[in-house]
């Protein structure tokens, strides 16, 4: 590997991770106190808010224990419990290991409910399962932490989706401010954003497919009231159904109303004049792009490609744009064949100021991910 391309792979530096856009916070906000949760994102409960701190502008949600059922973007105990749990359905041929597995969680749900983690405020939260976090430094951190604290003394403090590849300089500001880092799950990220980065056999294909295919592209400008309809029924297919029902219920207003007012961006593909057979939402913040909307007909022909060609759209956007790309968890050999590399994600969690058994509770919940939780993540790749 040459130096040029080794130095492309390094962790994004200072000056790459720039801060979220008022623009776009001012949007997000805007939407969810003009329009009800429940009508956006059909399995949430949260209060969605502005946070303004040191000069930086940050979207926040406050969420309250007794907020259940709820999805796991602003409830610890759907993620850790409940989304583990549906995960050891990847081990169905071993019914042993999956046994288990569950009952290990199973353990660990008192203790997630003594952390209290379910009573929080969650900074920069977009309200999707991966919400790339502008740099911050220790001075920032300082401000976060007395300024919540302050307003908010009996909830914790929560930021999502930090990782080790996009993130050491913000990890490490919020360590020495006293946060604790809790292990989520195991991502993947296409690091290299060079102009040209290098392509493997199967980014290769991937492409050539996407040239050949008889569905017609759909640019960003192209999308009707018809396509919003359509968008929510091709994410249900893959990430509800095929997946786990307790992923985020995007709803066709929710896609359709952060199109329009410009927070994310949408791509697919069309039956010749007919309806959308696939679609991707694409979200670009501290430069990173996400992939908060993906979904096709999983009825059609696995040979058609929909899947690899709306992830091939995806990484040539982040491409021509300079970032990298967190292709988020799941899939790992899919993505690794692409030039994605792993890494651990963490919940970053400030608990203080809150009572001594709650703190106690959140300090074990790190030593047992990191212990346990982070060498079964690497291990069987979740």
């Amino acid at each position: 590997m040459s130096g040029a391309t080794m130095m492309e792979r390094q962790p994004v530096q200072q000056a790459d991770r720039v801060d979220n856009k008022p623009a776009k916070v001012a949007a997000l906000v805007s939407l969810f106190s003009e329009v009800p949760v429940r009508d956006l994102i059909a399995n949430l409960k949260t209060k969605v808010e502005t946070f303004e701190v040191a000069g930086r502008i940050f979207p926040l949600t406050l969420n309250d224990a007794d907020d259940a059922p709820n999805c796991y973007i602003c409830r610890p105990t759907n993620a850790y419990i409940d989304y583990a749990i549906d995960e050891t359905r990847n081990f169905a041929a071993h019914p042993l290991l999956r046994r288990v597995l569950k009952a290990l969680i199973g353990a660990c749900a008192p203790l997630v409910k003594a952390s209290g983690l379910d009573h929080q405020a969650q900074v920069n939260n977009w309200l999707y399962s991966t919400n790339p976090v502008p740099l911050l430094d220790r001075p920032t951190v300082a401000s976060l932490r007395a300024a919540l604290t302050a307003r908010f003394p009996d909830r914790a403090i929560v930021i999502r989706s930090l990782n080790d590849i996009a993130d050491p300089a913000t990890i490490a500001a919020l360590k020495a401010e006293g946060f604790r880092m809790l292990a989520a799950r195991q991502i993947y990220i296409f690091a290299d954003r060079s102009a040209a980065p290098a392509m493997t056999r199967d980014m290769k294909r991937d492409r050539a497919r996407l040239r050949e295919t008889p569905f017609e592209r759909v640019g960003n400008g192209d999308f009707t009231d018809a396509d919003y309809a359509r968008a929510e029924q091709l994410y249900d297919m893959l990430y509800l159904a095929k997946y786990t029902p307790l992923n985020p219920h995007y709803t066709s207003r929710y896609i359709a109303e952060m199109h329009r007012r410009g927070i994310i961006s949408l791509a697919g593909l069309r039956r010749p004049g007919g309806e959308l057979v696939a679609v991707t939402g694409l979200f670009e913040n501290g430069g990173t792009l996400t992939q908060p909307i993906v979904g096709y007909d999983t009825s059609l022909p696995v040979a058609d490609g929909l899947y690899r060609m709306m992830m091939a759209v995806a990484q040539d956007h982040a491409t021509a744009r300079g970032l990298f790309f967190n292709m988020s968890a799941g899939a790992a050999g899919f993505k690794r064949r692409r030039g994605a590399v792993a890494a651990i994600e963490y919940n970053a969690v400030y608990a203080g100021h809150l009572p001594l058994r709650r703190r106690l509770a959140i300090r074990i919940m790190e030593a047992v991910l990191a212990r346990i939780g982070i060498p079964l993540l690497r291990r069987f790749e979740l």
